[in-house]
């Protein structure tokens, strides 16, 4: 499928919180329905109803019965497998991986994880942990087939990440954590999860593409609207519902990103969407330095320019227009104004508002950006150095 359109009407007048909050989801066709799925599998509560959302896009249902039967079995891998061969990586990463199950007021749902660290903390998506974050409970199911109770340390809706931690980390054996910058198209990958409930789930890929915008919405929690998008990693590795918050990770057996979610068709078997070869997970490079925040502090910052975005009007170009400009914000200082269209950053084509999004929170608060834009027909350039969001 082609990526998600995007919005052309104007955004109403709210305060920035990035660039700005991104372009509202474009509205559905009369067509074959495609869109974007997080990939933690989610059951709702209220109402007996057997469907949650935990994107804006589409629901998220429970997997069938016969897909858990062997959810506490630990799974044996080569320990003799060739080097370099995705044996070799299943045998080095899986001991590293856990399946979350997680029960709340909210819902419940089953996702994935990775060990950081010897103290415990385990990353993941936030939508996998969100319907826990009130009064509910965690719980991390290891490779060797025990389980140990989490709580929840920090949790992030803008990045979709989150960090959990089991009090008991004896016998944890952190991932060893790689560089996404060095990736290219077409490197090997390997993803890991639990897909419809099946833990210790290896499969593989390549890097299909990089830097790709990418919206997944909400997080499935009724206190979590934030809209998420993603400078993600694609991939043709297959994860499905289930895989969220597992690695992704290189031929060396490093996580390189996060798996977060997929493209659909709109289809389903037993009301469960299913992977059609488009992935998308966050880069470990914007990740890192995230779950390293959530763990000190619990909370986040993110990079802020003060000024909000939208589309260029009727797609006549690529390309994304800067409206309402924060007075004395970075985009202010750099000499932007209403009504630029910012064609890219650094070496980087901006296509629409949702990439120059995407391209702004892949930085950190206090990194300098350069931003290619036109004025009155005439092209420019701008040095933007980025504040801390005020969320």
């Amino acid at each position: 499928m082609t990526e998600p359109g995007y919005p052309t009407e104007p955004l109403p007048s709210t305060p920035p919180t990035n660039w700005a909050a991104p372009p509202s989801p474009p509205k559905r066709r009369r067509r074959p329905a495609a869109g974007l799925l997080a990939l933690a599998l989610a059951s709702a509560l209220v109402g007996g109803g057997a469907g949650a959302a935990v994107t804006a896009t589409l629901d998220d249902n429970t997997a069938p019965a016969a897909a858990t039967s062997t959810a506490g079995t630990a799974v044996p891998v080569s320990a003799v497998a060739p080097s370099g061969s995705v044996a070799a990586v299943a045998a080095k990463v899986l001991p590293s991986v856990v399946s979350i199950s997680v029960r709340g007021a909210q819902g419940s749902g089953v996702g994935t994880g990775f060990v950081f660290d010897g103290a415990g903390h385990i990353v993941t998506n936030n939508h996998v942990v969100a319907p826990g974050a009130d009064g509910g409970t965690v719980t991390v199911r290891l490779s060797d087939g025990s389980d140990r109770p989490a709580t929840i340390v920090g949790r992030d809706p803008v990045s979709d990440l989150a960090v959990i931690q089991v009090k008991n980390s004896q016998g944890l054996t952190p991932a060893a954590i790689g560089r996404s910058g060095v990736l290219a198209v077409g490197d090997p990958v390997v993803a890991f999860g639990s897909p419809l409930g099946l833990t210790s789930t290896v499969t593989s890929g390549i890097v299909s593409a990089l830097n790709r915008p990418v919206r997944t919405g909400g997080a499935g929690n009724g206190s979590d609207t934030t809209s998420t998008v993603l400078d993600a990693i694609q991939t043709d590795a297959a994860i499905n519902p289930g895989n969220s918050g597992g690695p992704l990770v290189n031929m060396r057996g490093e996580v390189v990103a996060i798996n977060s979610a997929i493209a659909t068709l709109g289809g389903s078997v037993d009301g469960q969407s299913g992977s059609i070869g488009l992935g998308f997970a966050i880069p470990v490079d914007q990740a890192k330095p995230i779950a390293d925040e959530l763990i000190r502090t619990g909370h986040a910052k993110h990079a802020y320019a003060g000024v909000q975005v939208t589309d260029v009007a009727n797609g006549a170009k690529d390309g994304a227009v800067l409206g309402q400009i924060v007075a004395g914000g970075p985009a202010a200082k750099a000499g932007l104004r209403q009504g630029d269209v910012v064609t890219a950053v650094g070496q980087r084509p901006v296509t629409s508002a949702d990439a120059l999004v995407a391209a702004v929170r892949s930085q950190r608060p206090g990194d300098t950006i350069s931003i290619q834009y036109t004025r009155g027909g005439s092209s420019h350039t701008a040095t933007v150095t980025l504040g801390t969001a005020p969320f």
